[in-house]
């Protein structure tokens, strides 16, 4: 990816005293004619990179910028090492790998201590995550389309989409683009996503901001839920929603307060903690409960 590989290009400079742009490009397999526009990107970025013709020639960092105004700290290599670590955690390739080694090569006076921040993006998924998101970096860059069967609430359908970003957030990764079914911004969870491909048909990018991905915005409370939960759950509400989202009750149960998108969601959620919770509000709620409660009743009674 383009940014991955400016870093590396100022981490080079910034280590060596002057370097070729053959020898750039050799070694972050581009061509000279990117490597080109990458130094061009550093100069409009404010970094002072001069060039020079000729034998004894090259590319370097003006020296006294390099003495009097250092880019990258200790500690900027650290966490750059450390993001592009957990990229390499869902990478299909050797690509992460090997540019974490080209930003290491000669620099072990610069980077200092052992590494204290190790990030896993796979979870659970990394053998069916890896070829999918590898799909999808390469879609996105190359502004072509993508198919793929979608497992959704509403049943399984056939998307055709113009993906945009690659997204990890709430603990899963998502890929957002413009649904053509829809004909409109959506968000599509990896883990339901099935026969993942890369169509051949282009599309022209649309003009569009980054995406509002805030809880309010995809997830907008609709159902507020009042509901009391015995004491040895509490780890579970912790973890899930955080220290300030119950109040201890006299007889030590703890009275939970929150708002869901939909009952649906809620409702498989309380079913998680069996007779460990009771809902109080709303009532819908809780007759869907009894009805599903009832249904699993008879379901064991006519075994």
């Amino acid at each position: 990816m383009k940014l991955d590989r400016l870093i590396g290009i100022l981490s080079v400079l910034l280590q060596q005293e002057k370097i070729t742009a053959p020898e750039l490009a050799e070694r972050f397999e581009v061509s000279r004619r990117t490597i080109n526009r990458d130094i061009e990107d550093l100069c409009k970025a404010g970094i002072p990179v001069l060039t020079t013709q000729g034998a004894g020639g090259g590319i370097c960092i003006m020296e006294g910028y390099r003495m009097d105004r250092t880019i990258l700290t200790s500690k900027d290599m650290q966490m750059i090492l450390a993001g592009l670590r957990s990229l390499d955690s869902v990478s299909g390739s050797r690509y992460y790998g090997q540019l974490m080694e080209k930003l290491q090569a000669g620099s072990s006076d610069f980077v200092r201590g052992r590494d204290s921040l190790l990030i896993d993006l796979s979870s659970w998924y990394k053998d069916s995550l890896a070829p999918k998101i590898s799909v999808i970096q390469d879609a996105i860059e190359e502004r072509k389309k993508l198919s793929f069967c979608y497992y959704g609430p509403g049943g399984d359908s056939i998307r055709l989409i113009e993906p945009y970003y690659l997204i990890f957030k709430w603990s899963s990764w998502y890929v957002w683009g413009w649904c053509q079914e829809r004909k409109d911004f959506r968000l599509f969870k990896l883990n339901r996503m099935d026969r993942v491909g890369k169509e051949e048909e282009r599309f022209e990018a649309r003009e569009i901001p980054m995406p509002d991905l805030s809880n309010e915005r995809i997830f907008p409370g609709r159902v507020k839920v009042k509901a009391v939960f015995e004491a040895e759950m509490k780890w579970r509400l912790v973890e899930e929603f955080g220290p300030r989202c119950f109040e201890e009750t006299e007889n030590g149960k703890l009275l939970f307060q929150a708002d869901y998108t939909d009952a649906g969601h809620m409702v498989r959620w309380l079913l998680t903690f069996g007779e460990k919770v009771k809902v109080t509000e709303p009532e819908e709620v809780r007759q869907e409960l009894l009805r599903i409660a009832e249904n699993i009743k008879k379901m064991y009674e006519k075994e």
